[in-house]
């Protein structure tokens, strides 16, 4: 995902802060679901993909902090508190639970697509050397431009087929549980939904492995999930 066109969740109770940073965020290219409580936040995020939660810490039905603490139980999306509290150790408190970065109202719009710009980059990089291009044999995985490229041509995927080679390819070389990729991909409402996985592996693979029937680099680990290696060579897939 690049810095233009994230998904974003505003969690923010206050009505007229909220409409004014909807429409700062769409001007930039983004698109933004909008929660005034903890309850729809979570609703929202149970079965969509949230590229940057932007959280108030003042929430009617429960503490932001807590809704942080909440939400890294099983998402790893940044998080950016926007708050008026603006005591240290209620930053600290924050950034302990999980956020990535504070910001102390009032801010600037400038100040705040900034720090949305970082919180993406930082997002991008994966495990492997905090690169956030990945290289296997013939394929090329921009994480930070959202693409993916094979023998130098463009494939076309689906957003969903995306979001499942994104969530691997960040945790390349390891297996991912098929909870955590149902989570990444669809969010938790749709845990018990293994079918899904199975659907879009066989369509990730018929576009990226040279013989989609013997998979060299989406492999299936048995009863667990799935992992995607990051060391075939040149000969696979192309």
């Amino acid at each position: 995902m690049s810095a233009r066109g994230a998904q974003i969740l505003l969690l923010e109770d206050e009505e007229q802060i909220r409409r004014f940073l909807v429409t700062s965020l769409e001007a930039e290219g983004h698109v933004v679901l909008e929660a005034g409580t903890a309850a729809l936040a979570t609703q929202l995020a149970a079965n969509r993909r949230i590229d940057v939660y932007l959280v108030d810490l003042g929430l009617p039905d429960l503490d932001g902090v807590e809704f942080i603490r909440r939400l890294r139980q099983w998402t790893q999306r940044p998080v950016i508190v926007l708050s008026a509290r603006s005591q240290e150790r209620e930053k600290v408190e924050a950034l302990d639970a999980g956020a990535d970065d504070y910001l102390t109202k009032p801010f600037g719009a400038a100040e705040l697509h900034a720090r949305l710009r970082v919180a993406l980059r930082h997002a991008a990089q994966t495990s492997q050397g905090g690169e956030s291009v990945l290289r296997i044999g013939a394929l090329r995985i921009d994480l930070q431009a959202g693409a993916v490229y094979r023998a130098g041509e463009l494939v076309r995927l689906t957003a969903t087929e995306w979001r499942l080679l994104e969530a691997l390819a960040r945790r390349a070389d390891r297996v991912v549980t098929a909870t955590q990729l149902l989570r990444d991909v669809w969010g938790p409402g749709r845990s018990e939904h293994g079918h899904y996985l199975r659907i879009y592996m066989r369509q990730l693979r018929q576009k990226l492995e040279a013989d989609p029937g013997r998979p060299r680099v989406l492999l299936t680990e048995t009863g667990v999930g799935y992992r995607l290696v990051a060391g075939v060579t040149d000969g696979s897939p192309g």
